[in-house]
């Protein structure tokens, strides 16, 4: 054990447009070591396999608990959280890259502004501003807050958006975690209020039509969110409000 090493293989990349590159990194094993233990090894000791000293490598993480979402990569091919996956579950050499669906800022760390735009192009918030007490407001149903907890736990990782084939440079689908997003914030006694312009968003350009039905992303959903659900109630939603649009509201005196 006191011989044993971890092999990493990692696509690096010195800045948003330079070209990329493999470097190799052996580092001491240890029992129950994640990907990220490994990475700030070779940030402490940043020499590569042949001996020579080069620079750390850069990657994103914050939390190391799985909930902030920071730390998604491509790790042996696979979209997922380099702080939940332990080394002793993967086969070696181990292969690190970074999400190829987001622009590269340097070696493992992405820009994920398409995934916030997209956020903001369908109003993900509950619009209260607070400066005075609403007081408790309107409670939910027990069972409605309980399928919409799950949906809750988007942490914006990402994954999701890496594993959708149809998001890509040259679409401009929003992708899986927005979109469950509106269901969430639609499903909100006071996000309701906004229900109609969150559908009407996703009937855009880049909206709902752009999704596949590959479910990719519920498979590698690290939270399990049933994002192909919330897909599948967005459409009978939106066609009923593309009815209200063309035959006027309900409340139209």
């Amino acid at each position: 054990m006191a011989n044993k090493t971890v092999t990493f293989i990692i696509t690096r990349q010195d800045s948003p447009d330079s070209s990329s590159y493999k470097e190799t990194f052996e580092i001491p094993y240890r029992e129950n070591m994640n990907i990220i233990s490994g990475l700030m090894e070779i940030q402490r000791n940043p020499v590569n396999a042949k001996g020579e000293k080069t620079t750390p490598v850069n990657w994103e993480s914050n939390c190391l608990e799985e909930v902030c979402g920071a730390c998604s990569m491509v790790i042996n091919g696979t979209p997922r959280q380099s702080c939940s996956t332990l080394v002793d579950k993967l086969e070696q050499p181990i292969r690190l890259e970074p999400m190829a669906t987001f622009p590269v800022m340097r070696d493992l760390a992405v820009d994920r502004s398409r995934m916030f735009d997209s956020l903001k192009k369908v109003k993900a918030w509950i619009p209260i501003d607070g400066t005075y007490d609403l007081g408790p407001g309107p409670r939910m149903p027990e069972k409605k807050r309980q399928w919409a907890y799950e949906l809750s736990k988007c942490m914006t990782c990402g994954v999701c958006l890496e594993a959708c084939p149809n998001v890509n440079t040259n679409s401009d689908f929003i992708g899986p975690a927005p979109l469950s997003q509106v269901r969430l914030f639609n499903a909100h006694p006071t996000g309701e209020l906004n229900k109609g312009e969150r559908l009407e968003a996703l009937m855009e350009d880049g909206g709902l039509a752009g999704c596949g039905n590959s479910q990719n992303c519920v498979q590698v959903c690290p939270k399990g969110i049933p994002l192909t659900t919330s897909i599948a109630a967005l459409n009978r939603d939106t066609n009923i409000q593309s009815f209200k649009n063309f035959f006027g509201s309900d409340h139209a005196y």
